[in-house]
């Protein structure tokens, strides 16, 4: 009798662990799911082209779109543009870093060091757009150049890094996708960047929905007809934004990634 009272205690006992691990690995399992991101895209200009950034978000907060405005040179922007980059920020753009100077940082590296580049590139930039209330956690290269010196550097100082990318190979092979790293790339959308055409732009969009990716894109100045080098065509931004609410997807700052990771 006391031999099979304890046989059946013994399978109880077995039953509650088995179900106890059971429980536990489902929720193990569970937390440990990835969560899938909605695909998107992520638009920055660069540089200091305030009263076209201004216009062109005019023309294209229909969308309800979002970017990410990189400013050089801060030091040398009037009070009008100043207000129009607070207004951007208002409206819930983003306003990243691009160079007090707009150094070539890995050139400037070499010949006058680490140290020096950060005093006279990146302290007084943010300290002048932190003077202008701007929120700066994201920094873009000028020119896309950079080197694993001056990312160390900056990731010290910034939550995101941007650099630039080139080439017009298969979207599986590109690097201007978020890779959940806080050094990101860029493929350029003026009209003279570089294999820029609007069926390619088209392909990376589609990979992007179709792989539910984020796309990093970047341009300088938006203009209704191109004129000169380093200019992004309004209907090249509005085919973009189109197509993001067309199919539901997301647009991203620079900064909203560092929340992705």
């Amino acid at each position: 009798m006391q031999s099979n009272r304890n046989k059946k205690l013994f399978k109880f006992i077995l039953l509650c662990t088995f179900f106890l691990f059971s429980c536990e690995n489902k929720n193990t399992l569970h937390k440990s799911k990835p969560k899938e991101i909605n695909p998107g895209v992520v638009i920055t200009f660069d540089d200091t082209s305030i009263n076209e950034w201004y216009q062109a978000d005019k023309i294209l907060h229909q969308y309800s779109w979002k970017a990410t405005f990189c400013v050089s040179k801060i030091n040398t922007l009037n009070r009008s543009e100043i207000k129009k980059l607070f207004d951007l920020q208002k409206e819930g753009h983003e306003i990243a870093g691009h160079g007090f100077h707009h150094f070539d940082a890995p050139k400037f590296v070499t010949k006058n060091g680490i140290n020096a580049y950060i005093d006279q590139e990146i302290n007084p930039m943010i300290a002048l757009m932190h003077f202008y209330s701007f929120k700066v956690t994201s920094f873009a290269y000028p020119f896309g150049f950079r080197n694993s010196i001056t990312d160390k550097a900056l990731l010290k100082k910034f939550k995101i890094i941007r650099g630039t990318t080139y080439g017009a190979e298969d979207p599986f092979f590109q690097n201007c996708y978020f890779n959940n790293s806080k050094l990101v790339f860029a493929i350029g959308i003026d009209t003279d960047h570089p294999n820029f055409s609007i069926p390619y732009l088209l392909k990376l969009l589609d990979y992007t929905k179709r792989k539910h990716k984020i796309l990093i894109l970047f341009g300088h100045r938006p203009v209704i007809n191109v004129t000169a080098n380093y200019q992004t065509k309004m209907a090249t931004l509005q085919l973009i934004c189109n197509y993001v609410k067309q199919h539901n997807m997301t647009f991203y700052r620079l900064s909203d990634l560092n929340n992705l990771k």
